[in-house]
């Protein structure tokens, strides 16, 4: 276990690597003239010479890169190039608040996941057919729309909850979760119907496969056959289902924290983005693929406790 454990750590550092360094290209190689955002469009050629000389942007790409990498490795990702704030200051600040919709988004849709996806596989009927017609239908509709959909009639004209804005937990607890519903709920709208679907495939297919036909046979109860045998034997592809709508999750809290006003990591990478603000971006960057390598990590743990011979793949 040790050396899957360590196998998959360093395949997650290599990907950190490669991710950081094409992310780091890709800033630089568009045409956005970072000195002239930072100064405005009054500034003068010497005032834009000396604000790139004093970013380092008159120095070769990868001397820029090596030195970034060198100081991200310590811990010290710099400051924002608009608001001289630490990098990991400004993502610690936001990052709670995107771990927290996203968290609680990701537990309540994969219970109902789960419970439908199983359900529909070991039922049928209406119940696998209206799972599916949810699943095109989540694929049809995007996150943001529900999400308008969600703070029109919830938030607009009802006014039952808060449209945008966030209250800290500490401040107020019950604000604070009047705060979370609408978001989270536009997270898990968008994606509990297709993890369902992916779910219920993944039961169906062991369900019939030549061992349970076997378990049958024998008079082994039904409800012993499905808790003890087919849901594990169904636990690894439904693992590898939910980790990656958790990614998906962290791609589309972007556009769910922009709708609803919320200060978190994706207000912070729109904004970084858009200003060119590369320490930030970079940061961002970083600490998204952490959360991701993490993920996938706790995932093979799973996965390689479930089934043995994933830990010898």
């Amino acid at each position: 276990m040790i050396a899957f454990i360590l196998k998959r750590v360093v395949s997650g550092i290599g990907l950190l690597v490669a991710i950081s360094t094409i992310a780091y290209l890709l800033i630089f190689s568009s045409s956005t003239n970072i000195a002239l955002n930072i100064l405005g469009q009054d500034a003068t050629d010497e005032q834009i010479l000396a604000k790139q000389q004093e970013l380092g942007l008159n120095r070769p790409i990868f001397e820029r890169y090596f030195d970034w990498l060198s100081n991200a490795i310590s811990g010290d990702f710099g400051n924002s190039w608009f608001n001289s704030e630490p990098v990991v200051s400004a993502i610690f600040n936001r990052l709670p608040i995107t771990l927290t919709i996203v968290t609680f988004a990701m537990a309540i849709a994969a219970t109902f996941a789960i419970l439908l996806g199983t359900v529909a596989a070991i039922k049928g009927g209406w119940i696998d057919r209206a799972v599916q017609f949810m699943a095109i239908a989540g694929f049809a509709i995007p996150g943001f729309l529900l999400a308008i959909i969600l703070v029109t009639f919830l938030a607009i004209r009802t006014q039952l909850l808060p449209a945008t804005g966030w209250v800290s937990f500490a401040e107020d607890p019950a604000n604070w979760s009047r705060s979370l519903i609408l978001p989270v709920v536009s997270l898990v709208l968008a994606t509990v119907a297709s993890a369902a679907q992916q779910i219920r495939s993944a039961v169906k297919g062991v369900i019939e496969r030549d061992f349970v036909r076997t378990l049958t046979s024998r008079g082994i109860p039904r409800k012993e056959i499905i808790f003890k045998h087919v849901l594990r034997a169904a636990a690894p592809a439904g693992l590898t289902v939910l980790s990656l709508q958790f990614v998906g999750m962290l791609g589309g809290s972007v556009i769910i924290e922009k709708i609803f006003a919320l200060p978190g990591m994706g207000e912070l990478a729109v904004n970084a983005t858009t200003q060119g603000d590369t320490p930030v971006v970079m940061g961002v960057v970083v600490y998204t693929v952490i959360i991701v390598i993490f993920v996938n990590l706790i995932v093979d743990l799973l996965n390689g406790w479930l089934n043995p011979k994933v830990r010898l793949a």
